[in-house]
C-alpha cells in the first residue's frame, strides 16, 4: 500500500481523528530513527504499509508527527523504534519489536499475542499487540453529569470487575459475565447494599500474561497502556466495544445515583525488568519513562514489580496528566485511587522529594478539580506518607492504613489497643489534626484487595496463598485476624457463631 502523507502537528499526543484523516505524534528523545506502521488486521504478519518519519519534515525537538488523510477510526497502528541497543546506557532499541502508541485508546491483537516473542530478539510482527485509532467524541453521553459526592456521604464499594459477575450464582446471564455489561446488570444488588461509589480494580489494560506459567494474571496490577479500557472486560467482541460498553456502565452507574473510582496504576508497567518486554515505552525511550540504577542497565525498583515509571519526568508528568484528563472528560469518571502513590513523591533519580511536580500538578489541574484524589501513601520500597499527601494538598484523600489495622486489632482482642481504636473512630485526630476538615478525606477500610477478605479475618490466623505458585510468600503475613478456634472454613457452630458476631462488628 503506498499512501501520501503530511508533516502533521505536535499535538495533541496519540492518533487524532478528523474529518480529513488522523494525526499521529509520538515523543522520542533518543531514538535515530522511527516508523509509522499500518495494519489491515489485528493478526497481521506484516504491515499493510510503512510511512518512515522523516527527521526534517516529521520531528520538532523530540515530537515525531504526520498527517495521513483518508484515514478514520478503527485503524490499527503500531510503531518501530530505531537506535542503539545499549542497556549500560540506558538504550534498549529493537528495530523489529511492534511498539504501543503510550496514547492508545484501544489495543487490539489479543488472540495471537505473545508475551515471550516480546522478550527476545526478533521479529513479533503477527504476535504483537497493536493500537488502534479511536474518535472519543462520538458517544452520546445525554444528560450524564458527574455526581460530586461529598468524601463525607461517599461508600465505597471496591470491585474487581471481571470477578464480580464471573460465577454462575451472579444471576448474570453467560456472555455478560465478568463484563461492564454484567455489572450495569448488577446494579440493583448495589443500591440494596447502599454504597453509592464503586472502586473499580485496574480497567487499564494490562497484561493477562504477566504471571507464572499455566497462570493468568488476574488483578491486573500490570499496565500496559493508561488510556485504553480492559479490553477482556467487554461482552462486545468489537475492537472498539470496550470503550462503548465502558462508558455505557459510567452512565447507567450515574443514573443510579453511584460514582465511579478507578484504582489506577501509574506507579510501574508490564514491561518488567531488565529481562521483561519490550512492548511499549521500553522501546520508544527507555530512560525517559522509567528510573534507571545508577548503573542504567538496571531498573529502580520501587515497586515490587520490576521497573517504576519516572512520573517525574516533564513528558511522563504530561502523560499522568492527559490520561486522568480523558478518563475524567471523556470516559466521565468521578476520581481515582492511586496504587502506591508515595512513588508520585520520588524525583526522576528516585529520591524522595518535599514537593514533587507531578503531585503539584494534579493538585491544582483545573480540569480534575471536581474529581476525587485518594491516595495510597506507601510504596513498596519503605516510603510511608499516611497524613503527608492531606496535610500537603488541598485535593487528595488518603486510604487510611492505621484504620485497618486498628480497628482489626481492637476487634481480634489484642491488648492496648482500646486508645488507638478510639482515635480511629474520631476521625485519626493524631494523623490528620482535623485541620480544616481534612479528617473527612480519610478514606475509613477494613478490608481491600490486599490480603484478607472480611471472611478471612475471622476464618484464619495465618494466610495460605498457596495456589499461585509463589510457595505462600507473597501478601502481608500479619493480617491481625484470629480463627476463633478454627483454621479455615469450618462446620462448628461455636466458631461460625464467634465468626458471624465479628464479621457484623467489623462491617
Amino acid at each position: 500500500m503506498t499512501l501520501k502523507y503530511l508533516p502533521g502537528r505536535t499535538f495533541p499526543l496519540g492518533a487524532t481523528v478528523s474529518a480529513e484523516g488522523v494525526n499521529f505524534c509520538v515523543y522520542s528523545a533518543t531514538c535515530a530513527n522511527l516508523e509509522l506502521l499500518l495494519f489491515d488486521a489485528p493478526d497481521a504478519k506484516k504491515p499493510a504499509a510503512v510511512l518512515p518519519f522523516d527527521r526534517k519534515q516529521h520531528r520538532s525537538v523530540h515530537y515525531w508527527h504526520m498527517f495521513v488523510p483518508g484515514l478514520k477510526a478503527g485503524q490499527i497502528y503500531g510503531y518501530r523504534a530505531y537506535g542503539p541497543f545499549a542497556p549500560e546506557r540506558g538504550l534498549r532499541f529493537d528495530g523489529s519489536k511492534v511498539l504501543l502508541d503510550p496514547y492508545a485508546k484501544a489495543i487490539v491483537g489479543w488472540d495471537t499475542y505473545s508475551r515471550e516473542a516480546a522478550c527476545y530478539p526478533g521479529d513479533n510482527c503477527d504476535r504483537a499487540l497493536k493500537s488502534l485509532v479511536v474518535d472519543p467524541t462520538t458517544y452520546d453521553w445525554e444528560d450524564d453529569i458527574p455526581l460530586q459526592i461529598p468524601y463525607a456521604k461517599t461508600v465505597i464499594y471496591e470491585l474487581h470487575v471481571g470477578g464480580f459477575t464471573r460465577h454462575p450464582n451472579s444471576g448474570i446471564a453467560a456472555d455478560k459475565r465478568g463484563t461492564y455489561a454484567g455489572l450495569i446488570d448488577k446494579i440493583p444488588y448495589l443500591k440494596d447494599l447502599g454504597v453509592n461509589a464503586v472502586e473499580l480494580l485496574p480497567v487499564h489494560q494490562f497484561d493477562e500474561q504477566d504471571a507464572r506459567p499455566g497462570l493468568v494474571n488476574y488483578w491486573g496490577y500490570s499496565t500496559l497502556n493508561f488510556f485504553a479500557p480492559h479490553w477482556q472486560y467487554s461482552a462486545c467482541r468489537d475492537p472498539l466495544g470496550a470503550v462503548t460498553e465502558f462508558r455505557d456502565m459510567v452512565k447507567a452507574l450515574h443514573r443510579a445515583g453511584i460514582e465511579v473510582i478507578l484504582d489506577v496504576v501509574f506507579n510501574h508497567t508490564a514491561e518488567g525488568n531488565e529481562d521483561g518486554p519490550t512492548i511499549c515505552f521500553k522501546g520508544l525511550d527507555n530512560p525517559t519513562y522509567y528510573i534507571l540504577e545508577s548503573n542504567p542497565m538496571y531498573y529502580g525498583n520501587y515497586t515490587g514489580c520490576g521497573n517504576t515509571v519516572k512520573a517525574n519526568h516533564p513528558i511522563v508528568g504530561r502523560l499522568i496528566i492527559d490520561s486522568l484528563r480523558y478518563w475524567v472528560t471523556e470516559m466521565h469518571v468521578d476520581g481515582f485511587r492511586f496504587d502506591l502513590a508515595s512513588i508520585f513523591s520520588r524525583g526522576v533519580s528516585g529520591r524522595p522529594e518535599v514537593r514533587s511536580p507531578i503531585l503539584w500538578t494534579i493538585d491544582t489541574d483545573p480540569n480534575l478539580i471536581e474529581s476525587k484524589m485518594i491516595a495510597e501513601a506507601w510504596d513498596a520500597a519503605g516510603l510511608y506518607g499516611v497524613g503527608q499527601f492531606i496535610s500537603t494538598s488541598d485535593r487528595f484523600a488518603e486510604w487510611n492504613g492505621p484504620f485497618r489495622d486498628d480497628v482489626r486489632s481492637f476487634i481480634k482482642g489484642d491488648e492496648g489497643k482500646l486508645g488507638r481504636f478510639a482515635a480511629r473512630l474520631l476521625g485519626s485526630p493524631d494523623i490528620y489534626h482535623h485541620v480544616d476538615g481534612v479528617s473527612e478525606r480519610s478514606i475509613n477500610f477494613i478490608t481491600c484487595h490486599d490480603g484478607f477478605t472480611l471472611n478471612d479475618l475471622v476464618s484464619y490466623s495465618h494466610k495460605h496463598n498457596d495456589s499461585n505458585g509463589e510457595d505462600n510468600r507473597d501478601g502481608a503475613n500479619d493480617n491481625c485476624s484470629w480463627n476463633c478456634g478454627s483454621e479455615g472454613i469450618t462446620d462448628d457452630p461455636a466458631v461460625e457463631g464467634c465468626d458471624r458476631a465479628r464479621s457484623r462488628i467489623s462491617g
